[in-house]
Parts: C-alpha cells; structure tokens; sequence
C-alpha cells in the first residue's frame, strides 16, 4: 500500500514561511529599497513568480514581513506575574531555533526610509502598546517600553553580538537569570 503524498496545503504553507523567512534575513541586513521580489525568491529557494503568486507585490510581502501581530501573539502568551520569563526565553529561543528573533527588525528601521516609519508604528501598535495594555499601575507605557528595551538587548546581545556565554548557557538558565529584570518593569 502506498502512502498518499502529503496535501499541497503544507507545501504552501512550508512555501510562504520560506519566503517570508527570505524575506525578513533581507530587510534586517538591506535598505527595503535594495531588496528585489527575485532576491527573496533566491534566497528562499522559489521562483519569482511563486512569490508574486503568494504575496503579490513587493510591498504587500514587506507589508507581512514588516507587522510584528503573530510574532507579538508568542511573544505575550503568558499570564503577566510569569512574563518576564517567558518573554525572555521566547526570544532566545527565535534566536536559536529560527537563527533570528523577529522584534530585532525594529533596530533595523532606519534602514528603510519611509518603510521603516511603517516597522516603528507597527512595532509601538502590536508590541510595545499591547504590552502596555496589560499592565497595571502607573506609567504602562514606559515601563512596557523598557522591558521591551531590555528584551532587544538580549536578543543582540545573542543573535548579533554573538555573546558566547550566553550563547552557550541554556534559555533556561538565562530565562531564570534575566526575566526578574525584565519582570520588573511589568509589575510595579
């Protein structure tokens, strides 16, 4: 008896991930006017066309890789008295698992001229606001903005300082080391 082969919706699935992927390494390393549709094709291994099939246009594949809403939903899935944790051990393990945390695409924004005014309110909207929205207390928003701050450092201090001690301790030691500093700012 032969096995059916798998559907072709988690090829396209396992397609669009690739290409956004593609798509993210680009922007965090090019000017979004420097990126062409053919270059994220290549380096997703796919055809141009298959992009425009899956996205469109270039600006509607920046459009997704530039909203950080998904990413914000992993990222927050906690309750708020063990946020600080999971938040910590959420980006390092983007870092280690995917070789990329999706928040560090803020640091790049000045890259991207009008393009990065668009990462900047999104990220503020579905990250840094979000977040501010859960807290109590006073001054939500700074304090969301700090933890968040000290998130990124984290996620550079790993993925492009390429810290080796921290790159070679486990999330969890990490996690247990540097989510009370990040905790801090979330509970007042």
């Amino acid at each position: 008896m032969t096995t059916a082969p798998a559907p072709a919706r988690r090829d396209a699935e396992a397609t669009k991930a690739a290409i956004l992927k593609a798509a993210r390494h680009l922007l965090a390393r090019q000017a979004h006017a420097d990126i062409t549709l053919k270059a994220v094709a290549e380096r997703a291994g796919v055809s141009p066309p298959l992009v425009v099939k899956y996205f469109g246009n270039k600006d509607a594949l920046f459009a997704r890789v530039m909203s950080f809403d998904t990413d914000a939903d992993d990222l927050l899935d906690a309750p708020l008295d063990g946020l600080g944790r999971h938040m910590v051990r959420h980006v390092l393990a983007s870092q280690r698992d995917r070789g990329a945390d999706p928040l560090l695409r803020i640091a790049f924004a000045p890259l991207h001229g009008d393009h990065g005014d668009i990462l900047r309110a999104n990220f503020r909207a579905q990250v840094t606001d979000r977040l501010a929205a859960r807290l109590t207390g006073p001054d939500a928003g700074l304090r969301a903005e700090l933890a968040v701050a000290a998130l990124i450092g984290v996620g550079v201090m790993y993925g492009i300082a390429r810290g080796p001690h921290l790159r070679e301790s486990g999330p969890d030691e990490v996690a247990d080391r540097y989510g009370p500093l990040v905790q801090a700012q979330l509970t007042p």
